[in-house]
């Protein structure tokens, strides 16, 4: 990932606004720690903060076309970048640059060429020869991006909100899937997948062109120029990314580079679920792993460093938030600089436990749909600013455009969990992976119930973070908390601490309503707690509040069994793994 701040339409052009602008790129520099460059050009600036993954000696940015009229800042990653180069035959590169292709795609096509690029990126571009400029961000938002207004009628594009809530009267989060064009003056959609209508699809399942649309994910994202490894937490997702990552390491450009073992993490509270099951995956795979342990007090610790990276006060996201980021430090440490991570999955497939009460496909696809359009103010936020903090890029095949339209295209009465059919959550996928004569995991991690990292980390950090937050937070405090939050308020004395240091450093009501609220259980939308009516008296975003669902809910113990335990006995599990595999 890479730092970018851009400014357009400055009052002020003089030698004290570049150097405020380099003051305030700064603020993006764990971004991108490898190099820092700056365009101006008469009221604009384009700033840049580099972390490099492609072509590390020559590829700082800002980038240019060939005469230096069109000037652009990225952060992102183009996977395609090969072919389009193939499209711009009479252009010059200047770099090996994956992202410099985006001068040359606009000088050739226009603003309309954002739907060729495949990949995660935002980016902002400046034409000198209109005085115009585009800004827009990857379909999903794995990326992130803010959009800010100043009183001065200037206009501000920057990765983190940290670079421009001082200057910025106002400012929102870009919304996914969009460009904004000076010409026009506002934001239009740029990606517009047949899913995003949320209409009930009939595709047929074709588990071999899932699998096969997966496995050409991960592969196109194991383009890279420095270590990577693969996050491993022992859950579904993760295991089938590196299981994937390891079988075709060999005809990558990667492992040209640095050698065929490939490296897997893993953090937790020691004995934690994720930490066995991980332990379990790397030994089958043959990875090199590496394993990492935190105290609850260590995480509680680095709380106020980690809201201050990730700009957010959602419970759920500072839960699963701390152990990434203190995980992150420990592989920067040892001089990887990319990942890949398993984020998406829950959202396609309807994998969190609460999809067990959906009460029909519709529900079932609109809740799926509700979901992905919204993981840019979760999970793809935490994955990028969790690593983003220590200078670490996180890649997640589950986001790639092409598999995501195929997953989302199939019948949702699939991927329902039909318990007397042997389908538990997200069967259509491991079931695509079940294969019998070259498995990709062994059956029952294969088979795994989810685990949301927060709880998987360990069941004891939630624990530790409420016992926590009930020492800081009095009963008074949390009575008046409609009064001092009226916009948003906490309901909990957990989520009343988040708040107050996120206020601490993000003071301005623009701050606050870019981070998303309402009831939710186990991640849930506000729409899908309306599935259960005893859910809403059990309001926590931990995937133990999905009650009588949850089937492996131990603490640091591994084997002591704690409140809301199992409602399906070992042999239960068994039976339906059986059945599951059984079904085509």
């Amino acid at each position: 990932m890479c730092g970018i701040l851009a400014v357009f339409g400055c009052a002020d052009n003089s030698q004290a606004k570049r150097a405020r602008i380099i003051e305030l790129s700064r603020r993006l520099r764990h971004r991108g720690p490898d190099w820092s460059g700056l365009h101006c050009f008469e009221d604009c600036y384009l700033a840049h903060q580099r972390l490099a993954i492609i072509d590390p000696t020559s590829g700082d940015q800002p980038l240019y076309n060939e005469d230096k009229t069109v000037v652009v800042t990225v952060n992102g990653e183009i996977y395609n970048h090969k072919e389009l180069k193939e499209k711009l035959k009479g252009h010059q590169f200047r770099t090996g640059s994956d992202c410099e292709v985006i001068a040359h795609l606009y000088e050739e096509y226009g603003e309309e060429f954002v739907d060729m690029l495949d990949g995660m990126f935002s980016f902002v571009l400046l034409d000198t020869r209109t005085k115009t400029f585009i800004a827009a961000r990857d379909a999903i938002g794995i990326t992130p991006l803010y959009m800010g207004w100043g009183l001065d009628g200037s206009i501000w594009f920057a990765s983190e909100m940290k670079a421009l809530s001082d200057d910025c009267e106002r400012f929102i989060s870009f919304p996914p899937g969009h460009i904004y064009s000076s010409k026009q003056g506002e934001l239009r959609r740029w990606y517009n997948p047949p899913w995003y209508t949320e209409i009930v699809p009939s595709g047929q399942y074709d588990p071999l062109v899932l699998r096969k649309a997966f496995e050409k994910a991960v592969t196109k994202r194991l383009m890279t120029d420095v270590p990577f490894g693969v996050l491993l937490s022992g859950g579904l997702d993760s295991s089938l990314v590196a299981a994937v990552a390891s079988r075709h390491l060999a005809d990558s450009d990667a492992y040209r580079q640095w050698g065929s073992q490939l490296h897997t993490f893993c953090v937790g509270l020691k004995g934690s679920p994720d930490l066995v099951a991980a332990r379990e995956v790397a030994d089958y795979l043959g990875t090199r792993h590496h394993e990492f342990h935190f105290t609850v007090q260590e995480g509680i610790d680095a709380l106020e460093e980690v809201i201050y990276h990730i700009e957010t006060f959602d419970v759920t996201t500072i839960r699963a938030s701390t152990p990434m980021f203190l995980m992150s430090r420990k592989i920067k440490s040892l001089g990887v600089k990319m990942v890949l991570s398993g984020e998406g999955s829950d959202e396609i497939f309807g994998g969190y436990l609460y999809f067990h009460k959906a009460p029909n496909k519709k529900e079932f696809h609109e809740e799926t749909c509700r979901k992905i359009k919204a993981l840019h103010l979760y999970d793809c936020l935490r994955a990028n600013k969790s690593t983003s903090a220590w200078g670490v890029e996180a890649r997640v095949p589950f986001l790639d455009k092409e598999f995501i339209n195929i997953a989302m295209s199939i019948d949702p009465d699939l991927k329902m969990v039909r318990r007397d059919l042997g389908r538990k959550e997200k069967w259509v996928l491991r079931n695509a992976f079940d294969d019998e004569n070259e498995p990709y995991l062994p059956k029952h991690i294969l088979y795994r119930q989810k685990e949301q990292f927060s709880d998987g980390v360990g069941y004891s950090w939630i624990d530790g973070l409420k016992e926590h937050a009930e020492k800081q937070v009095t009963d008074a405090m949390l009575t008046n908390a409609n009064f001092v939050y009226p916009e948003n308020p906490p309901t909990t004395k957990e989520a009343y601490l988040y708040r107050t240091i996120f206020e601490k450093f993000f003071p301005k009501n623009a701050a606050r309503t870019t981070v998303p609220g309402g009831p939710s259980v186990a991640c849930s939308t506000a729409k899908a707690v309306e599935w259960d009516a005893a859910w809403s008296k059990n309001m926590d975003p931990s995937g133990r509040a999905a009650l009588g669902v949850h089937v492996a809910a131990y603490d640091e113990k591994p084997n002591a069994k704690i409140a809301n335990a199992p409602t399906d006995s070992p042999q239960e599990i068994q039976v339906t793994i059986e059945k599951a595999t059984a079904v085509v």
